[in-house]
């Protein structure tokens, strides 16, 4: 009985992506013929447009974090961390709106070369594209993780290297390096698969069939060409590379539970270069911008006749009604799943209790949508259960994040409270109100808040099950864009920013761990 509320969602996860793989195996007789050309240069693509992303991103944080290292007292530190925060809480598809905004066309930067008569910026539509955007997004996450990493040697450390006058190459060779070696690979692995499984990044800047993913294909096969079959072989060949991906992050041990900020020890010694104010400089101008254009350009548009849009105020309630209660069982069942591991006997049921909260990793929220599209269509399409089938959804795909915010913290408590919970004879109503309660309210809260701002931008699963009667704000965002409604597309863009960074800000401020 301890365990069974984890049993429980357990059988809901494993019904959810079940009846997906399901859906999906049922077409599978007809795949024949399908590994053909065209299947291998998505397959290929998608790879190397995740290792090229991975290489920038990665390779440009090891000297950003190394001269923040550095540079670890200046005016504005602080602020300047949180704003590197800022692209993990933006949905992509209005953090590609605003750097369209800056490096597209008719963006910023072509006007500003206009102006003073340089040559025009290469067509962002395609590879570039692409890098440019998960460089934007994934950059200030490898910074953060590789600083924490830094923040970790030991401040005599320092003060040695110091006093022994080591030269920047010799501080870099025998402290830093070591120290970021250690969670480099781990890195690596969370970034690609990242870059892997990006379907709205790819599918507004892809720019045609020669950069098209795995996901994007995913979503064409079925959206377009009503193709179960291909969709069948791709999402196999997805599960397979995201696999491979997270056993990496596994093997190589990067520390998720980690909080990826510097803490607030003291200042590291040792004077800032000209360079390593230059990397900072450029980092943040790199990450701001977009952020900037997409409050101008949002502030530009009519926001009291968006106001007024009655599908404007359809998707926003349509959003909170996906995204608060997907939050709900999102952190209902880490909480489950995380007792079930703590009361558990036996290391299978711990292990299968650990691989519900974290199998959403590899299966994408296109897979997921892939699959209830094929059951929707073959048994006729509900709304209900289509809008069911969404929270459900975006429940499971931020579960592996709520359990990173819960985890921690019942582990801790239980760890400190229930061996004198039990000499003291308290009742299990009297610890969950006295001890359990006070202590993981805050936890908690910060799960719900972050989890919630997480199903707000998702556009994976709506993409595939959505129709005119169920349209959230991401997914009107894209109709607005597709049919060149700039204006309307920038106010509900500034809209859905904002509710999601408020949420995400809640959370970090309690700490959320990634």
């Amino acid at each position: 009985m301890r365990t069974l509320p984890a049993w429980l969602a357990l059988g809901a996860i494993a019904t959810l992506i079940g009846g997906a793989a399901l859906a999906l195996v049922s077409v599978a007789p007809a795949t024949s013929g399908v590994f053909d050309t065209w299947f291998w240069s998505v397959l290929s693509f998608t790879l190397w447009q995740a290792g090229l992303s991975t290489l920038l991103s990665v390779g440009l944080a090891v000297p950003v974090a190394r001269a923040l290292s550095r540079c670890s007292n200046f005016p504005g530190r602080k602020w300047l961390l949180t704003l590197f925060g800022l692209p993990l809480a933006l949905p992509a598809l209005v953090a590609v709106f605003g750097i369209l905004a800056v490096y597209g066309g008719r963006g910023w930067l072509n006007g500003l070369g206009t102006a003073f008569g340089l040559p025009a910026l290469p067509n962002i539509y395609g590879l570039d594209g692409i890098l440019l955007a998960h460089t934007f997004f994934n950059l200030p996450l490898a910074i953060r993780l590789l600083l924490a990493a830094l923040d970790r040697v030991p401040l005599e450390q320092w003060r040695l290297g110091q006093q022994l006058s080591f030269s920047g190459w010799t501080t870099f060779r025998n402290m830093e390096w070591p120290a970021i070696r250690a969670d480099l690979p781990g890195v690596i692995g969370l970034v690609f698969m990242l870059c892997l499984t990006s379907f709205a990044v790819v599918l507004i800047l892809g720019g045609g069939p020669s950069a098209t993913t795995l996901d994007v294909a995913i979503y064409q096969a079925l959206r377009f060409d009503f193709d179960p079959a291909r969709a069948v072989v791709l999402a196999t060949a997805q599960v397979l590379v995201t696999g491979i991906a997270l056993v990496i992050i596994a093997k190589f041990g990067l520390q998720l539970n980690e909080e990826p900020t510097i803490s607030a020890a003291s200042p590291r010694p040792g004077e800032r270069s000209v360079v390593d104010i230059f990397l900072i400089g450029a980092a943040t101008l790199f990450v701001l911008l977009p952020l900037a254009a997409l409050v101008l350009k949002g502030l530009g548009a009519e926001m009291g006749r968006l106001a007024q849009d009655k599908a404007v105020q359809r998707a926003t309630l349509t959003s909170l009604a996906v995204a608060v209660p997907a939050a709900l069982i999102a952190v209902s069942a880490a909480l489950a799943l995380v007792h079930g591991r703590l009361r558990g006997g036996g290391r299978l049921q711990n292990l299968l209790f650990s691989a519900a909260g974290n199998v959403t990793l590899v299966v994408s929220p296109v897979l997921l949508g892939a699959g209830w599209f094929v059951a929707l269509n073959r048994f006729g399409y509900d709304w209900a259960l289509a809008a069911s089938l969404l929270i459900a959804a975006n429940a499971a795909l931020a579960l592996p994040f709520a359990m990173r915010v819960v985890g921690p913290a019942v582990l801790s408590i239980a760890a400190r409270t229930d061996r004198l919970s039990a000499q003291l004879g308290l009742s299990v109503s009297a610890r969950l109100r006295l001890v359990w309660w006070p202590m993981l309210r805050r936890p908690l809260a910060t799960a719900f808040a972050f989890t919630m701002a997480l199903s707000l931008g998702d556009l994976g699963v709506i993409a595939l099950i959505g129709n005119q009667d169920l349209v959230t704000l991401p997914a009107l965002l894209m109709q607005r864009m597709g049919s060149y409604r700039t204006d309307d597309a920038a106010g509900i863009a500034l809209i859905l920013a904002i509710v999601a960074i408020s949420i995400f800000t809640l959370g970090d401020r309690g700490k959320v761990r990634l």
